[in-house]
């Protein structure tokens, strides 16, 4: 009896089932040296380094478990091979199909995690949405656009933390930041960084007519201390707020929520999730500091020059991706070509396959 188990012989320890390099070994040494130190009798002397030792461990141990996880999959599965070698067993059998189809989900994870191979990719970031062309339709976008995002990020295991929300006037949203908290959560949500359009029977016509609207996406990597020269006093431009939503009596009574303004370039960053203006004008600071960073990044590569570049048209001729719910049910990726016709469960935030085809192209086209 011949059983074909298609990962074992291309799946190890430093080579991808697509034979993309990983370095696994290289990536056990560093794990071993941060519980090394992490078990040190000082290493809680000072807090911000240990914080940042424990978010390395998280970033390592994210690609290292999936790793393991699969080579020991792999090693269960020949064990099982071997047993229906010396006899068939129907329970061996099921067993080991079942094992099979696991395997090859966890050698997907792997091989994904082995293209976030960006410098700031295993970062946190800050995620923003902006409302575009469209109206009421647009804002109601931008929050169907938040649903999608929030349940993805759930799905991850990644925390967020909501920093500002401006509701529309009559509905949905027109722009909100968040910062979320996870191994590779930038490099996974930066693959959706554009202009994201739908298509659908407006609820806001009363004709019932098709329209098509338009919301952005938009992340920064949270980065500690970025070497950009900003002069807070003459090139930032600062207003206070009274924060709306949740928050308690003192958000809401209080100028404590704070926007920025970079004169020159027009970015805004603004934050109302505590109760200090001081801490929100603190996180506002790291969030323009962050975007000021990426564009400076976006002068030297093509492709995100462009999408800052249109930053101020979020409307026809610059969407990633196409979301049709009337005549017929897709959804489209403009730049990988990736296609379903579950519009249901993209909208429920099942976007991974379009990270993972979007990872494959960027990947692919810096090896070019």
């Amino acid at each position: 009896m011949k059983i074909h188990l298609p990962l074992c012989k291309t799946y190890r320890p430093g080579l991808l089932p697509s034979g993309t390099l990983f370095d696994y070994p290289k990536k056990l040494e560093t794990l071993s040296a941060i519980e090394k130190k992490m078990a040190a009798n000082d290493f809680w002397d000072n807090p911000e380094a240990a914080r940042a030792t424990v978010q390395e461990l998280k970033s390592v141990k994210a690609l290292i478990d999936p790793v393991r996880g699969a080579i020991q999959q792999n090693e269960d599965l020949r064990a099982m091979v071997e047993l229906l070698a010396e006899g068939d067993d129907e329970d061996v059998r099921k067993e080991l199909q079942t094992g099979l189809v696991e395997l090859t989900r966890q050698a997907d994870k792997v091989e994904t995690l082995a293209l976030l191979s960006g410098p700031n990719d295993a970062l946190n970031c800050y995620f923003n949405i902006q409302a575009g062309t469209g109206g009421d339709d647009a804002c109601d976008w931008a929050q169907m656009l938040l649903r999608l995002y929030l349940r993805f990020i759930e799905r991850t295991d990644f925390d967020v933390e909501e920093l500002s929300m401006r509701h529309g006037e009559n509905a949905g949203i027109q722009s909100c930041s968040y910062l979320v908290k996870g191994p590779y959560a930038y490099g996974y949500l930066s693959c959706d960084t554009g202009v994201h359009r739908l298509v659908r029977i407006s609820p806001f016509s009363a004709q019932g007519k098709r329209e098509t609207s338009f919301a952005s996406v938009d992340v920064q990597p949270e980065i500690g201390d970025i070497e950009i020269e900003i002069n807070w006093d003459e090139d930032v431009r600062e207003d206070t707020y009274r924060a709306s939503g949740k928050g308690g009596q003192h958000v809401n009574k209080t100028s404590s929520a704070v926007r920025l303004t970079h004169l020159e370039s027009g970015l805004v960053a603004q934050c109302q999730s505590q109760r200090s203006q001081h801490k929100n004008r603190s996180t506002a600071q790291k969030m323009l500091a962050a975007r000021l960073y990426q564009m400076e990044q976006a002068k030297r590569d093509s492709e995100l020059a462009k999408i800052y570049g249109d930053k101020g048209q979020i409307g026809w001729g610059n969407a990633i991706r196409s979301y049709f719910l009337y005549p017929e049910q897709r959804v489209k990726d403009a730049r990988t070509g990736h296609l379903t016709s579950d519009t249901q469960g993209v909208l429920d935030g099942d976007i991974q396959p379009f990270i993972d085809a979007e990872l494959r192209r960027r990947t692919a086209a810096r090896h070019q």
